[in-house]
Formats: C-alpha cells, sequence, structure tokens
C-alpha cells in the first residue's frame, strides 16, 4: 500500500483478496472457505497451468460445491474448537509470566498517582506512588476498597494493578 502512494484505492481489492485467502493461525481456515465453503482459487493460478486448473469439470465443480456447502457448518464447528484450543494457549503463554499477589485485609499499599486522576501539576520529578493506605475490603479477587491514615474511606475501588505493596 505504501509503494501505490495515492494510487492505494487501485491497490485495495488486491490487498483485501490478499487478506480473505490467507489462513487465519486461530482458525487454520481462510475467511473465503469459512464464508464461502471452498477455497478460493487466486488469479495467478488460473493463468498457470496447473492440476486443478487443467482437471477443471464445471458440471463436477457445482456439485462439489454444493457438497462442500453442506459440509460447512461441520467445518465451522471445527473452527469454533480450533479457535477455543488458540484461545487456551494464548492465555497459558500470558499466565505463565504472571506472578501472583495475595492481598488481605489489613495490608498496606501505595496507590498509582497517575490512576488517582491528580495530573496537571505533576513533573517528571514528582512521586509515582502515595500513600500509605490500608485495605478495608475485596470487592472481587482484585479490586479493593481503601481507607487512608486518618481512617477515611476513598471513595472509589482499586485495581491490584494500580497498587503497591508498602513495606513499613
Amino acid at each position: 500500500m505504501e509503494k501505490a502512494g495515492g494510487q492505494w484505492a487501485d491497490e485495495l481489492p488486491n490487498v483485501l483478496w490478499a487478506y480473505r485467502t490467507t489462513a487465519r493461525t486461530p482458525t487454520g481456515e481462510t475467511p473465503y472457505n469459512l464464508c464461502f465453503g471452498t477455497e478460493a482459487v487466486i488469479p495467478v493460478d488460473i493463468g498457470v497451468p496447473s492440476h486443478r486448473v487443467q482437471t477443471f469439470d464445471s458440471n463436477a465443480n457445482d456439485e462439489k460445491l454444493r457438497h462442500n456447502l453442506d459440509l460447512l457448518p461441520e467445518v465451522r464447528d471445527g473452527t469454533i474448537l480450533k479457535v477455543a484450543a488458540y484461545h487456551q494457549r494464548v492465555a497459558r503463554h500470558y499466565n505463565r509470566r504472571m506472578k501472583p499477589r495475595h492481598i488481605s485485609v489489613g495490608d498496606f499499599f501505595l496507590r498509582s498517582i497517575e490512576a488517582a486522576d491528580k495530573g496537571p501539576q505533576r513533573n517528571k520529578l514528582s512521586p509515582l506512588w502515595e500513600g500509605p493506605y490500608l485495605v478495608a475490603a475485596s470487592v472481587k479477587p482484585v479490586t479493593f476498597k481503601l481507607k487512608d491514615a486518618e481512617g477515611k474511606m476513598l471513595p472509589l475501588t482499586w485495581n491490584i494493578e494500580n497498587l503497591r505493596k508498602y513495606y513499613q
């Protein structure tokens, strides 16, 4: 597209065709195949003599296309299983690097100033964390209510990503 410059609109159909006829990692199928039930013959294959082009029979082709359309729901079901397996692999890869953090009520934490929206007066030498705050309650496994040093509850809940353990 960059080489086309101002003529990108003329190149767009070729780019979209390439996108639709390239197999995706999660599904193992092309979007064209999942939509129409058959693999596309790219324009280059038509001009180059290949077994697929030379043995083309119009009557048999219509029958095979109908057969492929009948099998399309089964292909899509198989694709759903492949996508689920792909999601599990991605989650496993992500979770491999995660370090579990355990927070209990009564622990002291610092909270991120950026998450607290204390922005305009900050400069590059301003602190990134403020506190300490006491964990007053656990709303969800990774969301907490905090109390300040005076015992006053903070109005918002805080995600574990915006908290850092405070060591006294």
